[in-house]
This record gives C-alpha cells, sequence and structure tokens, in this order.
C-alpha cells in the first residue's frame, strides 16, 4: 500500500518569531498602507465578526477587512492582503534535522506540507525563505485555502488525497499534539515530536504503516 508523510510546517520544519501584538502588528501595516484605522481598532480586532463552522479556517484578511468594516472603514482587498503579510514577515529558521526528516519522508513515498495558517501566502513565502527546497514536497496544503484547520478530518483528507493516497496511508509529523495527534482520530498515523525529536523521525517513519 502506498504511504504518503505530511509535516506540520510551524514549530516543526521552521521556526519563526510572529509578532508579539498581532492586532498593533496589522494596524501599523495598515496605515503604511494608506488606511485610516479606527481609534479603537484593537477592540475591532478582538472582536468576532463573522459565524464559523466548528473545524473551518476564517481567513486573517477576511477578518480584518470585517473589522475595519465594522467601523465604516473601507479597504480594498489587495490593500488588506499586503497589510496582513506584511505583519506577519519574520526571520525564518529551518528547525535542525528538518532537511534530513524531509529526505527520509520522500524514500517512503509522496511528502506533503499540512499546516494551520490563516494568513493567505504565508507557507508559501515561508517555504521559500526556509533551507528547505520547496520542489521536495509533492502537495502543501494551509488551512486558509483548504478551508479546513488541523485537528479537523477534512484537513487530514484533504492532504491525503492531494498526496494520492488513503488516509489510512497517511503519516503525519507535527510538535503540537491537540492539533498535528488528531490525524490518528481520522485512521492516519500521528508523529508528534512531543514524544521524541525531529532527528529521530528517519528511525520512527520505518514505525508507521507499509
Amino acid at each position: 500500500m502506498p504511504v504518503a508523510v505530511s509535516f506540520d510546517l510551524f514549530g516543526t520544519l521552521v521556526a519563526v518569531d510572529g509578532p508579539d501584538d498581532p492586532g498593533a502588528a496589522v494596524a501599523d501595516a495598515l496605515a503604511e498602507q494608506g488606511v485610516a484605522v479606527p481609534d479603537d481598532w484593537n477592540l475591532a480586532y478582538r472582536e468576532a465578526h463573522a459565524s464559523v463552522e466548528p473545524g473551518a479556517e476564517y481567513p486573517l484578511t477576511d477578518h480584518v477587512r470585517d473589522a475595519l468594516a465594522s467601523r465604516g472603514v473601507a479597504a480594498a482587498e489587495e490593500t488588506v492582503i499586503s497589510a496582513v503579510r506584511e505583519a506577519f514577515d519574520a526571520p525564518v529558521r529551518t528547525r535542525e534535522g528538518a532537511r534530513r526528516a524531509v529526505a527520509a519522508a520522500s524514500e517512503r513515498g509522496p511528502v506533503g506540507i499540512l499546516s494551520n495558517c490563516s494568513v493567505p501566502g504565508l507557507v508559501e513565502r515561508t517555504l521559500d525563505r526556509s533551507a528547505l527546497d520547496p520542489g521536495a514536497f509533492d502537495a502543501v496544503v494551509a488551512s486558509v485555502d483548504c478551508g479546513w484547520r488541523k485537528p479537523d478530518p477534512r484537513a487530514f483528507q484533504e492532504v491525503a488525497d492531494e498526496l494520492g493516497v488513503g488516509v489510512d496511508a497517511l503519516v503525519h509529523v507535527g510538535d503540537d499534539p491537540a492539533t498535528d495527534g488528531g490525524a490518528s482520530a481520522v485512521g492516519a498515523t500521528a508523529l508528534v515530536l512531543e514524544d521524541a525529536p525531529l532527528a529521530t523521525l528517519p528511525e520512527r517513519l520505518g514505525e508507521g504503516p507499509c
């Protein structure tokens, strides 16, 4: 039976220091784009502006536009997308053992990324800035694109479909037991880094389905 391996990105293959205050970072980036940021932006940013189905992803760009609109401020979609990306722009550090882990996974079958990320394009940009080879991945699935966040079963099904295997033939590697560990609940194999460091992954992959 074909076997595929998917990796979480942030915290697993790479480390990225996000802004200490995301709302303030978004406000600064919006102002640089010429948007009139409301005086009570901190409150608007924290408010819920849409009803979202459990497990579904609510793109941060949509949230920001809705927050602005709630205060009577209109902003073009392209402007908001650019500002949000700028707010979360940060140096990317490839984690020790990441390249070896991806190489070991590729020896078993197709390899992909399955990442929870609400910022459009951030997964791809982070991958491009890392020491990893984007060409080593047969599929890159971000929650903002597929619409579902781990541990929702539909997220794991999406990456399995993209990699051309059944979900029972998927091995998912990540650092968060609450999200990445959810792979086991849908019949995939979850390898959580909390149990062992990334450097041990080549050996641990031998424990997956085959």
